[in-house]
């Protein structure tokens, strides 16, 4: 049985969501962030040597990093399902932005949220120049949706499920704002009505509203 090991407000809603996208059967199993750090429990430290969200297990095999569980999903349950065939347009937009997610637009959120917590002030060079990259990177998705509704096209593919953590959610950690940026804005709107989507969030998130909009109101610290 596939079971996703959802870790509250962390990437492995990106699994949830694709099992919704997918119609496969699944487990889900929620787990709430410790109280004093924030950090994920010990039961949830204990599925992967790096006690990382998101993780899945189905029958003996645990498997972590969103990228592999995604490429796993679409290939084992979903026939190839929510990816783009090399022969297709937008195989190449596919798999930039497929990586693009985790390679270099999360880690850079995660490095600017490390540096404000040591120096938020104007004189943090490194800030002030992971806050001008953040800002090409916007640009880039900026332009890139003004041309197709998805990253890789007019379908949504495994790349839109990457990216979407790092527009919305994170920005509970990170907080952002997207107000200069109105075909993210939109493309934002097209992923919060779809229902695979809602249906996700409910189940791995109740309670929360989607961070979808300009600006995010709360943050999770």
């Amino acid at each position: 049985m596939l079971t996703v090991h959802h870790l509250g407000r962390s990437q492995s809603e990106r699994i949830v969501w694709l099992c919704e996208e997918l119609g496969i059967d699944y487990e889900l199993k929620c787990y709430k962030r410790r109280t004093d750090n924030k950090m994920a429990p010990p039961e949830y430290k204990k599925l992967h040597p790096l006690g990382a969200a998101p993780v899945i297990t189905d029958g003996d095999l645990v498997l972590g990093e969103s990228g592999s569980i995604i490429e796993y999903l679409v290939a084992v349950y979903g026939c190839g399902r929510m990816t783009i065939k090399p022969e297709a347009p937008g195989y190449t937009d596919y798999l930039y932005w497929l990586h693009f997610a985790n390679g270099t637009f999360q880690p850079l959120l995660l490095r600017m949220l490390s540096l404000e917590r040591v120096d938020a002030s104007d004189n943090n060079a490194p800030l002030t120049m992971a806050k001008e990259r953040i800002q090409l990177m916007l640009s880039m998705m900026e332009k890139k949706l003004g041309e197709s509704d998805y990253l890789a096209g007019d379908t949504l593919s495994a790349a839109d499920i990457m990216i979407i953590f790092s527009l919305t959610t994170m920005r509970l950690f990170k907080p952002y704002n997207l107000s200069q940026c109105p075909n993210i804005l939109a493309y934002l709107q097209r992923i919060g009505a779809r229902p695979a989507y809602q249906r996700a969030m409910q189940k791995a998130e109740p309670g929360l509203i989607p961070v979808l909009g300009a600006e995010s109101s709360v943050t999770v610290f």
